[in-house]
């Protein structure tokens, strides 16, 4: 992990995912300082929200940590702009191809990028757009999921890049045996974000987190997309009322498009801004039934509530045994 733990400044190079509404000031400040990297998901957040949230992320931690920006985000660069105010040294660009001059804008700032690549193509397209490091993500993972399992894409990509560029690898980690396994192919590091969410210091609704002692792997289900033409990313969650709702909401967006109502942009807004309040419903709210339950399929190695610190440590103690039995 030394690659990766250096490119963050941190001890362990354990990313947090950027899950909306979870991984905010507590949560994030908590990873920083049990030695991870935390990352605040900006999500839609306005510039004075993520302002304040990364202020009093400063507040709780003097260590490292970054932000997750969403690319389709309107406001963007006033969200990078609030980066540099505060001088963020690393920047995650999210939910799709980075828009013209944004990497260069981040790099301006003296900070580091780091996007998501679901492909190889797109990753070697990513390294000569200058970006710093990649996140491989598979479809395990909870929250919007691309269509490719994570070892598979760990097999395609890490072979190619991972000399050239610090690759750190996600989706359905919740030991550290497979965190090794990631690391002895050439990974810098991982990113979990599922295993966090019953985390002591995660302001998760204790509902929410109930939903996610109760659950196994196959709770979490991928969305399902109802019209070819909406840009609708798939997402993983915990079935329930909320899920056949998302089903409902694209019919709803598909008539509006037919009707001439809205354009495919605002469409595909109109989907973002429905899984924002969906989740806001369950994580803050504890409505469980009505709103979305992301989760990734690593939901079942979650049992029990603990400390971030406890979480770590006991990740990389399976790591160290891991690593052991390899040699």
């Amino acid at each position: 992990m030394a690659r990766g733990a250096e490119f963050f400044g941190c001890e362990h190079a354990i990313l947090c995912g950027a899950m909306s509404w979870v991984s905010e000031r507590n949560l994030v400040a908590a990873i920083s300082n049990a030695g991870g990297f935390g990352v605040i998901a900006c999500g839609a957040m306005t510039p004075e929200l993520l302002d304040a949230e990364i202020a009093g992320t400063k507040a709780l931690t003097s260590k490292p940590f970054g932000v997750n920006l969403i690319t389709m985000h309107p406001m963007l660069f006033d969200l990078i702009e609030v980066c540099a105010k505060h001088e963020v040294g690393h920047v995650v660009l999210a939910g799709g191809l980075p828009p013209k001059g944004s990497i260069e804008a981040i790099k301006a700032m003296g900070a580091k990028v780091i996007c998501f690549a679901p492909a190889l193509a797109l990753a070697k397209k990513l390294v000569r757009s200058g970006v710093d490091a990649l996140v491989i993500e598979g479809m395990e993972a909870g929250g919007h999921i691309g269509p490719v399992a994570t070892g598979v894409l760990a097999q395609e990509i890490l072979p190619e890049l991972a000399a050239d560029i610090p690759i750190f690898v996600a989706g359905g980690i919740g030991r550290g045996e497979m965190i090794a396994t990631f690391l002895e192919m050439g990974a810098a590091g991982v990113q979990l974000g599922t295993r966090f969410v019953c985390a002591t210091e995660s302001i998760a609704h204790p509902a929410f987190k109930k939903a996610f002692l109760r659950a196994n792997a196959r709770d979490a289900v991928s969305s399902v997309q109802i019209d070819a033409r909406l840009p609708v990313i798939p997402v993983r969650a915990l079935k329930n009322a909320g899920t056949e709702a998302f089903t409902a909401k694209q019919r709803e967006v598909a008539q509006k498009l037919d009707d001439g109502k809205v354009d495919m942009g605002e469409a595909q807004l109109e989907i973002e801004h429905y899984w924002a309040g969906a989740l806001r419903r369950a994580v803050i709210d504890g409505d469980i039934e009505n709103g979305s339950l992301m989760a990734g399929q690593s939901v079942g190695m979650v049992t029990a509530e603990e400390p971030v610190a406890a979480i770590i440590a006991n990740l990389l103690d399976q790591a160290a045994i891991a690593v052991t039995r390899m040699k």
